[in-house]
């Protein structure tokens, strides 16, 4: 995290440390997730059930999309 400039030695606040005060955002500043294996194996599973979708279209449309016995 960044600190703002020392105002010790001036006369009051710069533009510039104004500036910065405003930018900064406010409450409490928590790290994002790192992904894991978790997340890959999500994607994993995700583009098999797209796979099964798309195979399962394929064959129901050798049959005309027909489900009469």
């Amino acid at each position: 995290m960044s600190r703002l400039p020392s105002t010790r030695g001036s006369s009051g606040t710069t533009t510039a440390g104004r500036a910065a005060a405003q930018r900064r955002p406010g409450g409490v500043l928590v790290q994002a997730p790192k992904s894991d294996i978790f997340v890959a194996l999500l994607g994993i599973s995700l583009g098999a059930i797209l796979l099964a979708t798309l195979l399962m279209t394929l064959l129901f449309s050798q049959y005309g999309f027909s489900t009469k016995v």
